[in-house]
């Protein structure tokens, strides 16, 4: 069941972030939870609080400082980014100070990189932290898969990268022909 859940929060988030910035803001915040819970290895229901208050807080904390929305959904969709990227790249034995650093850097850049180029910055943060999180859900909804979510060192690393590649691009095609209009994109331009 939680990977189902993580599965379909990251599926609207890299299909259809940049269409919503409220759906964006809830389903990062809720990514961003999820994912620091399970590094933090909690169990399954305080994995869904922490999620939950991780989106209610986002949400609350964006919509009061709207001005700066694209900052902060940057920074949050980073860190998300971020913390697969910390799963992906240390399997086995994770080291907390590495993690952080790596999820504080990405986040501070992609919020700067977000409020500078709106829309299109959004659309890659939104398509590449909702692939994590479909990724994360695919490994924990489906034993088989479950490299997924924690790859060995080597091949499987390497496969999940791409995957998650491949995820982030669908959903990139998918949410510049679903909302040419928030980016901007003329409709001659979105089909290609």
């Amino acid at each position: 069941m939680s990977g189902i859940a993580i599965l379909l929060v990251g599926a609207v988030l890299c299909f259809a972030g940049v269409g919503s910035l409220h759906v964006a803001v809830l389903a990062s915040g809720f990514g961003l939870g999820w994912l620091l819970a399970e590094l933090l290895s909690l169990s399954l229901g305080t994995t869904f609080l922490f999620a939950a208050i991780g989106a209610v807080v986002v949400w609350v904390a964006t919509t009061l400082i709207f001005k700066f929305a694209a900052f902060f959904i940057g920074i949050i969709a980073g860190a998300v980014v971020g913390a697969k990227l910390s799963r992906v790249l240390q399997p086995e034995d994770v080291n907390w100070i590495l993690s952080g650093i790596v999820i504080v850097a990405l986040a501070v850049a992609c919020g700067f990189v977000a409020d500078r180029y709106r829309a299109r910055a959004l659309l890659w943060l939104t398509a590449l932290g909702g692939a994590s999180m479909v990724l994360t859900g695919l490994g924990m909804a489906i034993g088989s898969l479950s490299f997924l979510d924690q790859p060995n060192e080597g091949v499987q690393q390497f496969f999940a990268s791409l995957v998650w590649v491949a995820i982030a691009a669908a959903g990139w095609l998918t949410q510049r022909r679903l909302f040419p209009e928030k980016l901007r994109i003329d409709d001659s331009r979105a089909r290609r």
